[in-house]
């Protein structure tokens, strides 16, 4: 935002706190002359802030009695950044003070917003689902993403136009079963009528979206997230890594390789748990084992084992050099 147009704001919301405000209070608070806060207040008037100057040894500027600002006015872009930064601020909360605060503004917002883009939106946080611990995804081309989570919870299929890696258009239908935010980007998840198989897509490839007639359901205990994730974390690569490690869920998430792990509880072991990813190559994973600093079992793949056996003795004769 533009220092002038901040200050101008910043001069109403110091008026609307009541009371009369004399010019050198304003050009304090501002950190400008008295002559740019005439010029602040000319602006206002031109916006029809009805602001009252006040004449005498304790004159200034104030708003006129009963003045209401009208309701919060922002275009899309604006609401939808507003309302995913309260969504990320609640869901990285640690006191509850700050959840409950979140929890408020988040109402409040809502509250003076349009009806039809409070809808929207409604659909857009129904729609979504977090693979990210506590990182803020990106946000795609506004209008796109509220049609595409509106099409998931009304489950209407949508006419997409989608550019792959080569950017090479393709026409297809799409059936979203939901959104995902994940590290960084966000994805469509739901069958596609070219592949015939549930695929997930980046919205910032989606070039085109359009809602279609007719139908469609989700099947039943259908995880958004998890396919994200699993098609995200390259189901093709070549070795598939299965670790136990002993801690609870969160503190192994805080320290595996992004949201490309799968993480669960070990069944008979409590304590435990079962973490999962795909992996092109093996070099790089007896750091991030080490990194857990946490007892772990190797499951698979055997070659593995090798490897961290391999660090372990390297670091070992580092240790030893003098």
């Amino acid at each position: 935002m533009a220092k002038p147009l901040a200050r101008v704001l910043a001069l109403l919301d110091i008026l609307q706190t009541g009371g009369t405000r004399t010019l050198h209070e304003l050009s304090g608070r501002l950190g400008v002359d008295e002559r740019t806060v005439r010029r602040y207040v000319g602006h206002l008037l031109d916006l029809d802030v009805p602001v009252q100057s006040v004449r005498g040894r304790y004159g200034g500027y104030r708003l006129a009695p009963g003045y209401r600002m009208p309701p919060l006015m922002l275009t899309d872009d604006e609401a939808v950044a507003v309302l995913l930064g309260l969504v990320a601020t609640r869901r990285a909360a640690l006191r509850p003070d700050t959840a409950v605060a979140v929890e408020s503004a988040t109402a409040k917002v809502h509250r003076v917003l349009p009806r039809a883009l409070a809808g929207r939106l409604d659909a857009l946080v129904a729609a979504t689902s977090y693979a990210d611990e506590d990182r803020a995804p990106t946000t795609p081309e506004t209008g796109l993403l509220l049609t595409v989570a509106q099409a998931a919870i009304r489950r209407r299929p949508l006419a997409i136009t989608y550019r792959d890696q080569e950017d090479r258009p393709t026409e297809r239908v799409l059936e979203p079963y939901g959104i995902v935010a994940l590290r960084g980007r966000w994805y469509a998840t739901g069958l596609d009528s070219r592949s015939g198989h549930v695929r997930s897509f980046r919205l910032d490839r989606v070039a085109h979206a359009v809602v279609q007639e007719g139908q469609f359901s989700v099947p039943g205990g259908f995880d958004p997230a998890a396919q994200v994730v699993e098609a995200v974390s390259g189901a093709s690569y070549r070795h598939a890594v299965s670790v136990r490690v002993q801690g609870s869920e969160r503190v192994v998430r805080m320290r595996t390789p992004g949201s490309i792990a799968t993480i669960e509880p070990v069944n008979g072991e409590p304590g435990w748990v079962r973490v999962r990813w795909r992996a092109q190559r093996l070099d790089w994973v007896p750091s991030v084992l080490a990194g857990l600093d946490r007892p772990f079992a190797i499951e698979e793949p055997d070659e593995l084992r090798e490897r961290v056996r391999a660090l372990a003795e390297q670091l070992a004769s580092w240790a030893e050099a003098r």
